[in-house]
């Protein structure tokens, strides 16, 4: 579970009360794998941080941590969960095509839906550098080169377009307008109020994906 405030004052306050819900019910808070972290504002971080504790244990503050499979940083960048997922992609493709290296094309394609297009939590991503977000494409087209054995500098939109497989560039398209269409059929009051803002950073992401990537 995660615990948020806009002051440690609050923050404490709300630490408080886990410790007297799991008191009541016989349960108890693992110290040692709670963390604490602090987002800048406007890329700014306080000098000095009181310290929490949980359960008489100081909280150990960090810069990162992964949260539901999504790496989340104190500066709010996504860089870190782009590279997650370069990594991530790399090895699910490199091990497709160690065990499969013998398969029918048709084989190959479907492990390949299956398994290198999920890009998890991708639809969270808006702060990334483009050398960041362009290493991630290059590794989804030449792990899919690498698995139907095709030459190393063929034209990418071409062999997706002939194996009826998703492009990079359409992935990313799907996966924004997906979480976008659930936020705003959404019956949350804070949802709605989002997706209403025409000014909010994800709605602009969106549809510059959807300009820079056709």
């Amino acid at each position: 579970m995660v615990l948020l405030s806009a002051s440690p004052c609050g923050l404490a306050r709300l630490i408080t009360v886990c410790e007297q819900y799991a008191a009541a019910h016989g349960l108890k808070y693992n110290s040692v794998k709670s963390e604490m972290m602090v987002f800048g504002v406007r890329g700014k971080c306080p000098s000095t941080v009181p310290v929490l504790q949980l359960n008489n244990n100081p909280l150990k503050l960090v810069d990162n941590f992964k949260y539901l499979g999504h790496m989340i940083t104190s500066d709010l960048k996504d860089g870190s969960d782009v590279e997650r997922e370069r990594r991530a992609l790399a090895v699910r493709a490199n091990m497709i095509a160690r065990r499969f290296a013998c398969s029918s094309p048709a084989v190959k394609i479907t492990l390949f839906r299956a398994f290198c297009t999920s890009f998890y939590t991708s639809s969270l991503w808006v702060n990334y550098t483009q050398k960041q977000y362009s290493a991630l494409r290059v590794q989804y087209n030449n792990a899919f080169r690498v698995l139907m054995g095709l030459p190393r500098y063929c034209s990418a939109s071409t062999m997706f377009a002939e194996a009826r497989v998703d492009s990079f560039a359409a992935i990313m398209r799907k996966r924004a307008t997906s979480l976008l269409c659930r936020v705003r059929n959404s019956t949350n009051s804070i949802l709605a109020m989002y997706a209403d803002r025409f000014d909010g950073a994800y709605l602009n992401h969106c549809g510059a994906l959807h300009m820079c990537l056709n």
